[in-house]
């Protein structure tokens, strides 16, 4: 139960559990009569959501100041509407990058290639494991071609949510990719550190974890012909769909539907773009 109403004034808060929490303070705080003040008390993760939600901010003409650990907030502010487009999302389509990189090429549309979003640093991981990701300008489009990557060390303190397609993509590269500050996957809609534990041994991949960390030993083929569990966690759904391109048999992913939470129309693309699914 929530009861009252917020109040100008100083805000502590940690700043390694979810973005989400601030952005809503930041959209919040503007409106109220007094100044108000954000202090992050730890390291600040996922900052580049957090600088997505200022330069919307600053569209609609609310200004926010920030330096390394507080933001200062003047009150009174009023939003002006503005017409804003809404750029594609890279959380989503890191799934279909990888997809390109292990399967067929694929081409991706309505993505900034200079985007605040923190998740646009899929594209500049891809190329440091040497994936062929190229944009067109004329046809404002991602390329992605079939590539041999190579394992690599990924901080994932900014960017937990590519987490789960890239240790996919590091199972099928050369040689080990080593992930580090993975703690923060623990506390998603699944402890998806050890989802993905469990599913790539499953898959037959050599992998070892710490508490926030994971060592993947890459290959070339997934062990197929069994199923695969979500964990509740729609993250995982899609990595084990784009995953089975590199099966030796069917893989089955029980409670596929999880997908709905973020992606409701994830499979029916998947199968647009040559994907085999059947219903059970």
């Amino acid at each position: 139960t929530v009861k009252g109403k917020l109040e100008g004034g100083l805000y502590q808060m940690r700043g390694d559990v979810s973005s989400q929490f601030l952005s809503g303070l930041l959209f919040s705080l503007p409106l109220l009569k007094e100044d108000s003040v954000i202090e992050i008390t730890t390291e600040l993760e996922s900052e580049g959501y957090i600088n997505l939600t200022l330069n919307v901010l600053r569209l609609f003409n609310i200004h926010i100041l920030k330096t390394d650990q507080y933001f200062y907030i003047k009150g009174g502010q009023k939003y002006q509407s503005q017409t804003a487009t809404v750029e594609g999302d890279y959380s989503q389509a890191a799934f279909w990058m990888v997809a390109g990189l292990i399967g067929k090429s694929i081409e991706l549309r309505h993505l900034n290639p200079k985007s605040y979003q923190g998740d646009h640093k899929i594209v500049d991981i891809i190329k440091e494991m040497v994936g062929k990701i190229e944009y067109k300008d004329l046809k404002r489009v991602y390329k992605v071609k079939p590539s041999t990557t190579y394992g690599l060390t990924i901080d994932l303190s900014q960017i937990p949510d590519l987490g789960p397609i890239l240790m996919i993509l590091a199972a099928l590269s050369e040689n080990e990719t080593t992930f580090i500050n993975a703690s923060r996957l623990r506390i998603k809609e699944s402890d998806r550190l050890d989802a993905m534990y469990q599913t790539l041994l499953k898959f037959g991949v050599d992998v070892e974890i710490t508490e926030d960390t994971m060592k993947v030993k890459g290959t070339t083929t997934l062990k197929g012909n069994q199923s695969f569990d979500t964990f509740g966690d729609h993250r995982i759904a899609m990595a084990i769909a784009i995953a089975a391109i590199r099966a030796d048999g069917p893989v089955t992913i029980e409670n596929a539907e999880v997908v709905k939470k973020s992606y409701p129309k994830f499979f029916e693309v998947y199968q647009s773009l040559g994907g085999d699914i059947h219903e059970s």
